[in-house]
């Protein structure tokens, strides 16, 4: 059952007006991803993914990140949409974040775009903002998508949203 969803406000949008399947829209908004004390990622050259009942998940370009941080992982995970993600763990002094980024080295050609980009888990990682706003992450533990003031749900991820 589609759960009830909660009315944007002005300057706000509604997650259940996203997509399916999703779409891929350039941002102009500044993204920053923080850890153990480190700026690890900073851009103004992002890309959201907007699907329906998730918050926007954040792709920021290899260029605007501090790729010396991020080693790669053996874990990967295929979208429907997207293709086949390989992951990246931070690790930033003796702190470490396993699985914290991910990647699609090979997307799908609606994805091309984001072709290597980076995505950042922000429940693994010490901080991520998005213009200047310390995002929420989306609940659970699967779902990569950062919660803002700027959006509303309820959102995928939720005790008893699997359904959805």
């Amino acid at each position: 059952m589609r759960p009830q969803p909660i009315p944007p406000r002005p300057g706000q949008e509604s997650v259940w007006d996203y997509p399916r399947p999703p779409r891929l829209e350039p941002t102009a908004e500044r993204v920053e991803v923080l850890f153990n004390g480190e700026l690890i990622a900073h851009s103004c050259r992002c890309y959201r993914v907007l699907e329906t009942s998730h918050p926007p998940t954040y792709y920021i370009p290899p260029s605007d990140v501090r790729l010396e941080y991020l080693r790669p992982s053996a874990r990967t995970s295929f979208c429907e949409f997207k293709g086949t993600a390989r992951y990246w763990t931070v690790q930033v002094g003796s702190q470490v974040a396993v699985d914290a980024a991910w990647s699609y080295p090979d997307p799908s050609p609606e994805f091309w775009p984001i072709r290597d980009y980076l995505a950042f888990y922000a429940g693994r990682v010490q901080e991520c903002r998005v213009d200047g706003e310390r995002v929420r992450p989306q609940p659970g533990d699967f779902y990569g998508g950062w919660i803002t003031s700027k959006v509303v749900g309820p959102f995928k991820g939720e005790p008893g949203s699997w359904d959805w």
